[in-house]
């Protein structure tokens, strides 16, 4: 996205927590501005600073227009825009993350609250709001939270077809494949426990888990279990991994059992390798993953249905073949990085030369 903006004329400033890509964002040509923002703290007196911060940096930059993407820095980005006066915001989702997934507790509770501030933020009449999947936009309208005339569906952010092109499938022992944080809410434990099911039913396969924990999230899973299942010899936990790609053509299934989706990145780049894919029917899953096209959808949480989807493509090598053919197809047709960058391009332009 910041690419497309560049090269329709914008100066674009990317203002971010700096860990360690910051030479990498400006070698291609973006300012970079570091955040204080932190996403695991709690302390109320941390999060005001936050906010005046990103206020701070928007007076100084003056900017025409601000992305704000996931929920946070859209939360708190959109207070900061209103305190320095801007005009116009794109508020980009991502999914709806924790707070709206997780049943009870301290997440429960402050949903009705997290609404309200959005209905106040994201209604006002200088912010637009991107979401990446028809659900979320369903319950966006439902929940009053943005106005329909300046609510946008781009479905994520593309894929690079190049970068992740068509590999044709490996011999040897069916792998499926999951790349994602270590998060309860992906799905990994009902994952691990299919992965159980298929062992004990002696069917051959290797399901491996590829990605780390996250701290900053309440649902992260220790390293410890993750270790633990690695040594029970259930899973393959490769930890982090920049090869993705590599690991796509390697593998002949990508696996996504998550609770709730934006649109999955994991997914995407598995489909442009053309994999077949099997995934939750939640929303944004099922915004890529056609039952029965380019992949398997099965009911979320349950582990006995994901093991029988796994077996299904695991045993049936000429099923593999016409879901991934599929996949890439949908891709090519819906998903690439250039269409997607052509969708949120127009916006830019829109919104830049739109009066007020």
């Amino acid at each position: 996205m910041a690419r497309k903006a560049k090269a329709l004329g914008f100066d674009v400033v990317v203002a971010t927590r700096i860990n360690q890509h910051q030479k990498k964002i400006e070698g291609e040509g973006f300012r970079v501005v570091p955040l204080s923002l932190d996403r695991k703290s709690k302390n109320p007196f941390k999060e005001i600073a936050a906010i005046l911060d990103i206020a701070k940096i928007y007076r100084w930059e003056k900017p025409d227009l601000i992305h704000h993407v996931a929920l946070k820095p859209v939360l708190y980005g959109s207070v900061a825009a209103r305190l320095a006066g801007i005009k116009k915001v794109i508020n980009a989702f991502a999914g709806m993350g924790f707070v709206f997934i997780a049943k009870g507790g301290v997440a429960q509770a402050l949903r009705p609250f997290l609404v309200m501030a959005f209905r106040l933020l994201l209604n006002h009449s200088s912010s637009h709001v991107v979401l990446q999947n028809h659900d979320d936009q369903e319950l966006f309208q439902q929940l009053g939270i943005g106005k329909p005339e300046r609510t946008y569906l781009i479905k994520g952010s593309g894929v690079s077809m190049t970068d992740f092109p068509v590999a044709g499938e490996p011999t040897g022992t069916p792998i499926a494949t999951f790349v994602g944080r270590m998060l309860w809410d992906k799905g990994v434990g009902e994952l691990v426990e299919a992965a159980r099911l298929l062992k004990e039913k002696g069917i051959t396969i290797t399901v491996q888990l590829v990605g780390t924990p996250d701290p900053a999230n309440p649902k992260s899973i220790p390293q410890e279990i993750l270790e633990g299942w690695k040594n029970e010899g259930v899973i393959e936990w490769l930890g982090h991994r920049e090869d993705i790609a590599d690991l796509w053509e390697a593998s002949h299934i990508a696996v996504l059992p998550s609770y709730r989706e934006g649109l999955p990145k994991s997914l995407l780049e598995a489909a442009s390798c053309g994999r077949p894919m099997v995934a939750t029917d939640v929303p944004g899953c099922r915004e890529l993953v056609n039952e029965g096209s380019n992949g398997l959808l099965i009911p979320s949480q349950d582990a006995e249905r994901l093991a029988e989807a796994l077996e299904k493509l695991a045993t049936d090598p000429t099923l593999r073949k016409k879901y991934g053919k599929q996949a890439r197809l949908d891709v090519e047709a819906s998903y690439s990085e250039e269409a997607v960058s052509e969708a949120i391009g127009l916006l830019y332009q829109q919104l830049s030369t739109a009066n007020g």
